[in-house]
């Protein structure tokens, strides 16, 4: 019996993990999907149920209202911005405006697991730069990877899951080596979290330079994970590609009314945010205090580089109660969350490193 054939490129397409989930009737600390631990403000939880009501309706397929809000609160054009579901669906229009069948994409490995997904569901092929040891992008080995068939490069700062950000004198040499023709997506999907002031600035480097385009969602410091926001910033005929590119009503009426919401209420959910930073120094420090070398992390996660050990640690800390996110023969990422949590935690990386 025939059957329809798949794309050939499903066959080798590598399959996203998800962060591992509380099970039913367990007690456990989920710090395996970078969430921010709050929940939503009262005033986006009556905006969500405001929404309810209209959900018969579709919702305003290009997010007018949202996108001018999130136009002026960072200072360009409202043409300049596409709203998408989550910052991983509007990479995926980005590349799909962008790349034809063959392009590369250069991207830094090992980084958001999402981008060879995208990559390859684009038709383009990846080119994986190595990470370096102290979990920072090498952005001089990825100008050096660009080749006249590139087409893009993913710049994931600061870098999940490794934590760092890339500095501004950096980016500002790597901005100046790749040619104008080609696309520099700066993935800031943590960017409210960076405190490093040598960090690069994503607003500056696109008003300087017309090949950058920014990504940026709601789900980690704006604490909409569940409802799926993010936005490309780019010039006008580049957002205008991708918003031609992007699915139809990506984002709902539901969504698009709490990230409003959001946005109104952003000085309290950036305090929010400060209280997790707090906490983020708080683990960097008892890990170090402990004796492990772990980078600098300017998210609201952070990485230890255990290798080949990574599952076998991950299995230690879920029997422990935490959850955490196991990159098998690379390291684990903890995500920042309550302060029991990361007690929790400390007592199992204590006990680890006697080992």
């Amino acid at each position: 019996m025939s059957r329809v054939p798949l794309r050939k490129a499903l066959a080798d397409l590598p399959p996203y993990v998800p962060g591992a989930r509380v099970p039913v009737g367990a007690a456990a600390f989920k710090l395996s999907s970078n969430e921010n631990p709050y929940p939503p403000l009262p005033s986006v939880v009556a905006a969500i149920a405001d929404a309810a009501v209209d959900v018969n309706r579709y919702p305003d397929m290009y997010a007018t209202e949202l996108v001018e809000a999130i136009a002026a609160s960072l200072g360009v054009a409202p043409e300049s911005v596409v709203a998408g579901c989550g910052s991983v669906a509007v990479l995926g229009h980005v590349l799909t405006a962008v790349c034809e069948a063959g392009d590369e994409v250069v991207l830094p490995w090992r980084s958001f697991e999402a981008y060879p997904i995208a990559v390859t569901l684009a038709g383009a092929e990846g080119v994986r730069v190595p990470v370096g040891a102290d979990g920072r992008l090498d952005l001089e080995a990825m100008a050096k990877a660009v080749t006249s068939r590139t087409r893009a490069v993913l710049v994931c700062t600061p870098n999940n899951p490794t934590g760092p950000a890339v500095r501004a004198d950096e980016l500002a040499r790597f901005l100046a080596s790749v040619p104008s023709d080609v696309l520099v997506v700066l993935d800031e999907a943590y960017v409210e979290f960076v405190r490093d002031e040598e960090a690069a600035d994503g607003l500056a480097a696109f008003a300087d330079n017309a090949n950058v385009v920014l990504l940026r969602t709601f789900s980690k410091a704006y604490g909409l994970a569940g409802l799926r926001v993010g936005y490309a910033v780019a010039r006008p005929r580049l957002a205008a590609g991708i918003r031609a590119a992007s699915t139809p009503f990506g984002v709902s009426h539901v969504a698009q009314l709490a990230a409003l919401a959001s946005l109104r209420a952003r000085d309290e959910l950036l305090r929010r945010v400060g209280s997790i930073v707090t906490e983020r120094s708080r683990m960097l420090d008892g890990l170090r205090r402990q004796g492990w070398t772990v980078p600098d992390s300017q998210a609201n996660f952070v990485w230890l580089p255990l290798g080949d050990h990574a599952t076998a640690f991950a299995e230690r800390c879920t029997h422990a109660g935490v959850l955490v996110r196991p990159f098998a023969g690379d390291g684990v990422r903890v995500s920042v969350g309550e302060p029991e949590a990361t007690d929790l935690l400390l007592e199992v990386t204590a006990d680890w490193s006697r080992r």
